[in-house]
């Protein structure tokens, strides 16, 4: 199947109602739940992300489109997962000890969905030991946010923390810089949401 342009459109412009019946359309026309994702609901992902990094669409456009993308993802990954289809990878996200932000953290976790990633999302609040216990589930990217200067240099903490395991750490915030990433050792920093994807990708040696 070649992408749907409805059902892109439908996902650019964060219209869930539409997302949700014509992915059920497809389905019912036998368009398998594979290339819905892979042709369709992940290039519109990109795109809104790319347009987001060129400040063409801003935050509140984000978030209703992966909230559109999301309602698709609700019908078809059930059926993903029985045909056996893999996610690029799994990853945990969480805002680190401290820090009871989430919108971009949510954001975020919501855009690696969108781009075909598992994601345990680890809330808020996380400690090192939380971290720890998603990497001992699987997770091979860590990302950590924060949006208060005062609990940033806890990601020093898990960074440490998490060096003797096969997980990568990636950073990312309001006051988060790639110069506080490199002096802490984390593995990449994610500037914004279409960033960190990018970055967990090229962490896991995935080709954009």
């Amino acid at each position: 199947m070649a992408k749907n342009d409805a059902l892109f459109t439908a996902i650019s412009k964060g219209k869930k109602n539409d997302v949700q019946t014509i992915v059920q359309k497809l389905l019912a026309e036998s368009t398998s739940a594979e290339s819905i994702l892979m042709e369709t609901m992940i290039p519109a992902m990109r795109d809104i992300g790319d347009k987001f990094s060129r400040n063409e669409v801003y935050v509140p456009e984000m978030l209703i489109a992966a909230r559109a993308m999301q309602a698709g993802l609700t019908i078809i990954e059930p059926i993903l997962v029985k045909a056996g289809h893999k996610p690029l990878g799994k990853v945990a996200i969480g805002t680190v000890k401290g820090d009871l932000h989430d919108i971009g953290k949510n954001l975020v976790a919501m855009m690696l969905k969108g781009a075909g990633f598992e994601v345990m999302d680890m809330g808020v609040d996380c400690t090192l030991e939380k971290f720890k216990t998603a990497v001992d589930q699987g997770a091979q990217v860590v990302l950590c946010s924060a949006l208060l200067t005062t609990t940033m240099p806890y990601m020093k903490t898990v960074v440490e923390g998490l060096r003797g395991t096969n997980a990568k750490v990636v950073i990312g915030g309001a006051p988060v810089t790639k110069q506080y990433a490199d002096e802490i050792g984390a593995n990449g920093y994610g500037s914004d949401a279409n960033d960190a994807v990018k970055i967990v990708e090229k962490c896991l040696g995935i080709a954009a």
